[in-house]
């Protein structure tokens, strides 16, 4: 809910104030629209009336399991983190935004004490109060009250949906970052989904010359080859046919693979990153499919291969706008499906991510 409101803060019929409508994670496969009572407005924060929320592939294990990786949801929570708004208040303090200002939302509040916070890492804050990874309120509701700080206003010709598609974005944006992608840089992507498909747009406005994108879906890379992939290739989930289809990534590559972002997460995409990738290269581990990985670490060490991790995000939000103004890049394709935000059209839009197939990026326009 922004301020970093907490489960025990609020309560799902309260009544005080404007009757603010949310979505409610309220138990496994189950989500209700109810009351959502707002904190009191702080000096520095605004009031923002949501007005497109996406869903993420996290937002879809907690339904579904009331789990992603260590956080569990134990009561019932706001879904939601993907979003963008119109600004309705302003805190006394809040200078640089007003009413009616269109602003996309860094989801996530940092404590701005701890020693990653010190040294600019604040992704890394242990104390993260972020949208929807409880027991933090998420942004699926009528309105949220957000510092003003993590609230980025938009340029004339980017739109409110565009606006929500930078939360998705700033995974590739930092992933890229991390990976020290450049003009110079050949870039393997391990995984079509909606990650793969940003890590790709941001690698090409990055500068990379040339992107090879593999996938295990056909219809999913039609799309990454739509999107500008250099090359597609179909994979197996066999890890048998490992050998080959480094052979086959390598081919298309047409030289070596200098980065290999593995979006996906499992032994067998990584175990590929860290074979095709060249020697003195990099692997960056951005998809979480499974918790813990066999991998062949020891070649890829032999050969210098840097593996790094990202985390989310940090200080993203304004690069991604600007990829967006200046159209560099263009996430609009990425957007298959809109809903309202009724509880009939909560439910179908939740079913619609989970299902996948053509569906990559599913949109509540509120």
């Amino acid at each position: 809910m922004g301020k970093g409101g907490k489960s025990d803060e609020v309560a799902p019929n309260g009544e005080e104030g404007e009757e603010n409508m949310a979505a409610w994670l309220v138990a496994i496969n189950t989500l209700k629209i109810q009351p959502f009572k707002l904190p009191a407005l702080g000096a520095f924060d605004v009031r923002v009336r949501m007005k497109a929320v996406g869903i993420c592939g996290s937002d879809v294990h907690y339904l579904k399991t009331l789990r992603c990786a260590d956080f569990v949801v134990k009561e019932p929570m706001v879904i939601g983190h993907e979003c963008a708004g119109v600004i309705e208040q302003v805190g006394s303090e809040v200078k640089d935004l007003v009413p009616g200002d269109r602003v996309a939302l860094e989801p996530g509040i940092s404590c701005w004490k701890c020693a990653p916070c010190k040294e600019g890492r604040y992704n890394l804050c242990p104390d993260m109060k972020f949208f929807a990874t409880p027991p933090v309120h998420g942004s699926l509701a009528h309105q949220v009250v957000h510092p003003a700080d993590l609230c980025f206003k938009l340029p004339d010709n980017v739109s409110l949906e565009e606006g929500a598609m930078c939360e998705p974005l700033s995974v590739g944006v930092h992933a890229c970052r991390r990976a020290n992608i450049g003009p110079e840089t050949n870039v393997l992507v391990m995984g079509a989904g909606p990650i793969g498909l940003v890590t790709m747009l941001a690698a090409r406005a990055f500068g990379a010359p040339r992107i090879v994108i593999v996938d295990v879906d056909d219809s999913r890379l039609q799309v990454a080859k739509q999107l500008g992939a250099d090359e597609i290739i179909k994979v197996s989930t066999n890890i048998q046919d490992l050998e080959g289809e480094v052979g086959l990534i390598q081919k298309a590559m047409g030289g070596e693979v200098d980065v290999s972002f593995d979006c996906a997460g499992f032994n067998k995409t990584m175990t590929t990153a860290l074979t095709a990738t060249r020697a003195g290269g990099k692997v960056c581990l951005v998809g979480m499919g499974h918790h813990e990985m066999t991998v062949p670490l020891t070649p890829a060490a032999a050969r210098e291969v840097d593996v790094v991790g990202i985390f989310r995000y940090k200080n993203t939000w304004p690069l991604c706008l600007e990829f967006l103004r200046s159209g560099k890049i263009d996430v609009k394709p990425l957007i298959t499906h809109r809903y309202g935000f009724s509880q009939k059209e909560v439910e179908e839009a939740f079913e619609t991510s989970a299902r996948g197939g053509n569906a990559i990026k599913v949109m509540f326009n509120l």
